[in-house]
């Protein structure tokens, strides 16, 4: 028996009714999950539903119902830049939504009424007759970083990273277990590499595989086919770097004749070429 869903905010619409994005994500997941269930492949979901497969795969993967409404709500809108300001305006006491939307379009902002509209709609006030102490001015906006920008902290030498950049991360890597879990291991594989220690590659592709992060798990699987070349490669200062340059010389040179060109004219201009 399925429990009854309490959507997060972020997933009403106008006159309190779920939006529409959300309700359609809502049936897709039940319906994608039962099947599964009920031992279907990914390919017979796709033809019994009429959907695309990368979307079936997506609702087969997620872990829950809330990871895909955080996807599907979490969008940035043409409001983002210019959130401080309507903010700060509704503090100070306008809590028209025309006026507000006016005043961001005087400011450059292309935001609609809607838009603008959607963003306020948490701050408004719950009657008064409900509540004696109505709930003070909401905190102020805070932007979330880029995923790329926080995948370039989780890359970067941490002794390299800004003093801000370090903190935030760590308060990023705290909120999510599996991101944390990811750093670790990215960290630690750039170590081995750093320091040729290939004699901890074993024990590290141990780790990995025992946490839930399957595309790291992907990544396993493809070193260990060729695990006596991998921890070679991490235990010498050897490198492919000049064979692969050779490699691109002759293939720039073989595309130069557009394909007119035989194996002996071919082998004189390798050999002769600069």
């Amino acid at each position: 028996m399925s429990r009854a869903f309490v959507p997060p905010d972020g997933t009403l619409g106008f006159a309190g009714r779920p939006r529409r994005l959300v309700t359609r994500t809502t049936e897709r997941y039940e319906a994608v999950q039962q099947r599964l269930a009920e031992g279907k492949t990914l390919a017979a979901i796709r033809r019994e539903l009429r959907l695309d497969h990368s979307t079936v795969r997506r609702f087969a993967r997620a872990r829950s119902l809330d990871e895909l409404l955080a996807k599907a709500i979490n969008w940035a809108t043409l409001l983002d830049a210019y959130k401080p300001y309507p903010h700060q305006r509704w503090t100070d006491g306008c809590h028209s939504i025309p006026t507000s939307t006016a005043n961001c379009a005087h400011r450059a902002s292309p935001a609609a009424i809607q838009c603008v509209r959607r963003y306020f709609r948490p701050f408004k006030k719950p009657d008064s007759t409900l509540l004696k102490d109505p709930p003070g001015p909401p905190p102020a906006p805070r932007p979330a970083p880029k995923p790329r920008r926080v995948v370039r902290w989780i890359m970067t030498n941490p002794e390299h990273l800004a003093e801000t950049d370090a903190a935030e991360l760590r308060e990023i890597r705290t909120a999510c277990p599996e991101l944390d879990a990811a750093a670790r291991h990215v960290r630690d594989f750039a170590t081995m590499m750093r320091d040729h220690r290939g004699d901890l590659l074993t024990a590290w592709l141990d780790r990995a595989l025992a946490d839930d992060l399957p595309a790291l798990h992907s990544l396993v699987n493809g070193l260990r086919r060729d695990i006596d070349a991998v921890t070679a490669a991490f235990s010498t200062s050897w490198s492919s770097g000049q064979v692969e340059g050779h490699v691109t010389r002759v293939k720039l040179l073989k595309r130069m004749g557009f394909g007119r060109t035989n194996l002996d004219l071919l082998r004189r201009r390798v050999l002769h070429s600069p």
